[in-house]
């Protein structure tokens, strides 16, 4: 539902922009009862084109692989078989969300509901559509993962896939699309400076780097989240929260979100963008010279040092 960041009707405006009919949405669409059933029959039975089938939500297939634990209201079958009698009938295949994607919070153990996604079990993959599934145009299932995605990645994902812009070359190899993938969340966070300082926060209302202490993982996670910004701007580490690497498959499974787990003073989650090595002796020489204004401000809520202070705090 993160795509109706623009309400309701500004997203069917934008869809039918760009030739797309919204067929039936469990939300907002008028159809109900009936007339929803025959919708989903007619896509089923072949007897109306899909262009796009976009799933949210884990797929769950408990107890021992019926699917009993998930039926769709007033159909008489579950959602395990719904998604199966789809997806052989749709161009496209969006799993819109991590729980879609790889099984999300819903897989987290202990998962009696045997979640998984759609083409994906955490990281492996198979999930409710197995792994060598592919769409009527030859793709397989497009993991629009985040929980929730930013919906300026469903959007632009559904119409690169209408103007003939977007294909296999263009997912990761997690079958995330790599216009948001191919960065991390860190890059753009309005704390860099005290990440290139190594200049740490101690609680969450104070100013400095969230990684050191407070188990944020953007140096580790995929996403723009930083550079396009959220509900026309922010992001969790500009609300004052720690990146939980959502758009990752088994996410879910970390303990303590906000605690750093470390091994000799060491956080054991390392950024992806340099070898370890590298940010171990950087962070030593950071942190040797770091400006007593960063330093200060680190551990505030507020700026208390500005830089026309030239980091004293006597001046």
């Amino acid at each position: 539902m993160s795509v109706l960041d623009n309400g309701a009707q500004g997203w069917a405006r934008e869809l039918k922009s760009f030739g797309i009919e919204l067929l039936w949405h469990p939300s907002l669409s008028e159809e109900s009862g009936v007339e929803a059933i025959e919708i989903l029959e007619a896509v089923a039975e072949g007897r109306t084109p899909l262009d796009f089938l976009c799933i949210e939500g884990s797929i769950l297939r408990g107890p021992n692989g019926s699917g009993l634990f998930n039926r769709l209201a007033g159909t008489g079958r579950t959602m395990l078989e719904w998604v199966t009698r789809l997806a052989p009938h749709a161009q496209y295949c969006l799993a819109v969300g991590t729980c879609a994607s790889y099984g999300g919070i819903h897989a987290s153990a202990p998962d009696p509901t045997e979640a998984c996604g759609l083409q994906y079990e955490g990281s492996l993959s198979g999930g409710a559509l197995g792994g060598d599934y592919r769409s009527l145009a030859g793709l397989p299932v497009i993991n629009i993962a985040g929980c929730a995605p930013h919906p300026g990645w469903i959007m632009e994902t559904i119409v690169g896939l209408q103007m003939g812009d977007f294909d296999e070359r263009d997912l990761d190899s997690l079958g995330r699309p790599k216009f948001y993938a191919k960065t991390l969340a860190h890059h753009g966070c309005e704390r860099n400076e005290y990440y290139e300082f190594k200049a740490s926060a101690e609680k969450l209302s104070d100013l400095g780097c969230l990684m050191e202490h407070l188990g944020c993982k953007a140096t580790q996670a995929v996403g723009d989240c930083n550079q396009r910004g959220w509900n026309g701007g922010g992001s969790c580490t500009h609300g004052g929260f720690s990146c939980i690497a959502c758009t990752s498959p088994g996410f879910e499974g970390t303990t303590g979100f906000l605690e750093t787990p470390k091994v000799g003073g060491i956080p054991v989650g390392l950024p992806l963008d340099m070898p370890k090595a590298w940010f171990v002796a950087l962070a030593a020489l950071s942190k040797s010279a770091t400006p007593d204004r960063v330093r200060e401000n680190a551990t505030s809520d507020r700026v208390i040092l500005d830089p026309k202070r030239n980091g004293k705090s006597g001046e």
